[in-house]
């Protein structure tokens, strides 16, 4: 919902269906020449085109934002950098402690806007104003188990830039890729009733093998808790485990993979971990067109499936006209042939139920670690 306390007026963009949300888009771009007339007000639209930089802020939750070594990602972040793209502006992240930090920012004119769960009698007690993120697609963000609650906070319910973003995210909401965005973030991928033995395996075997995920992350400059997440999607952190197909190891090597990599011994953990950070880091290479921290959910894809089947993917999206390099498109494939490719639904749960794992694994404080 749009609101203002400062005007005294109240857009609700839900009331609005899709055409009209597009209308309010281009009806906004042919406001940009004219807002000038009102030198009372400073725009942040006006600073986000004279800097070239989309400023957000926001407070770090499953919702919004994670971090991954030194890359953001999120349900949140990934919507605000599809908007800045639009713009073709550079985003800049910021988080903060709560909600009322993130919302003084927007008062002071710190940031373009914040990205918020802060009730709307909140926001208006600040004289902000504010619309859903997802122009009122609650049941995509509820089934994925976000927080239906996100707002997206502007200073003035005038301010192109909040008038475009409205736009933009209304215009997702017909498209479906909010949806998709939410899919790929869904927070109940892994059950809940999983977690406990998940907890108990971490607490139990992680001490044993942090020390190699550590050292051996260093050495390919990744982040350990992703190479700690890849092994338990493989193998629980099993070193003797061994599939059907005769993959083998903590890192459930293929006996070609592990010859490739240096690996005598794929059960002996130590060689199974150097070679799996050493085979995701050359899948890594592979694409370094796409931006972090896109290129890390390619690798996975990759790491699971073979450089060469994601390769066949991106030349079908190409011959669809779209960019093979965006994670969207490459998610949207996926998920939109997995049910007649059993390999592409294996992938579509590899990449989610490790990103689910890496975040779980940055925020609970294990035992004994």
């Amino acid at each position: 919902m749009l609101s203002s306390s400062t005007s005294g007026a109240r857009l609700s963009l839900s009331s609005f269906n899709a055409s009209l949300s597009l209308k309010i888009l281009a009806l906004s771009t042919l406001l940009i020449p004219f807002h000038s007339i009102n030198a009372s007000k400073s725009y942040q639209y006006d600073t986000v085109v004279k800097d070239k930089q989309l400023t957000v802020v926001s407070v770090e939750n499953a919702t919004t934002v994670f971090k991954n070594d030194s890359h953001l990602y999120g349900f949140g972040y990934d919507l605000a950098r599809n908007y800045a793209k639009s713009l073709n502006v550079k985003l800049v992240f910021k988080t903060v402690p709560d909600n009322a930090t993130a919302l003084k920012w927007v008062a002071q004119g710190k940031a373009s806007f914040a990205m918020t769960t802060a009730n709307v009698a909140t926001i208006e007690q600040k004289h902000l104003t504010s619309f859903s993120a997802t122009c009122g697609d609650l049941t995509s963000l509820q089934q994925n188990g976000l927080d239906t609650n996100l707002n997206w906070v502007f200073k003035h319910s005038d301010d192109p830039l909040a008038q475009t973003a409205s736009g933009f995210v209304c215009r997702g909401k017909q498209s479906g890729s909010i949806r998709q965005l939410a899919s790929f973030y869904n927070r109940n991928v892994v059950k809940q009733e999983s977690w406990d033995t998940i907890q108990r395996d971490l607490n139990q075997r992680m001490p044993i093998y942090k020390a190699s995920f550590k050292r051996t992350a260093a050495k390919y400059d990744l982040d350990w808790h992703l190479l700690a997440a890849i092994g338990y999607q493989e193998s629980y952190l099993k070193p003797n485990s061994v599939s059907p197909t005769g993959v083998r190891g903590l890192m459930m090597l293929t006996n070609n993979t592990a010859k490739a990599m240096g690996v005598s011994n794929r059960t002996d953990p130590k060689q199974s971990i150097e070679g799996g950070a050493k085979y995701y880091d050359q899948m890594l290479s592979r694409y370094p067109e796409v931006p972090y921290p896109d290129r890390n959910w390619y690798a996975l894809i990759a790491y699971n499936m073979g450089p060469g089947a994601v390769n066949q993917i991106q030349k079908k999206i190409s011959a669809q006209g779209k960019n093979p390099n965006s994670w969207v498109n490459m998610y949207s494939y996926l998920q939109r042939n997995k049910a007649h490719n059993g390999r592409y639904r294996q992938a579509v749960q590899y990449v989610t139920r490790i990103r689910s794992y890496l975040e779980h694994i940055k925020t609970t404080q294990l035992v004994n670690i």
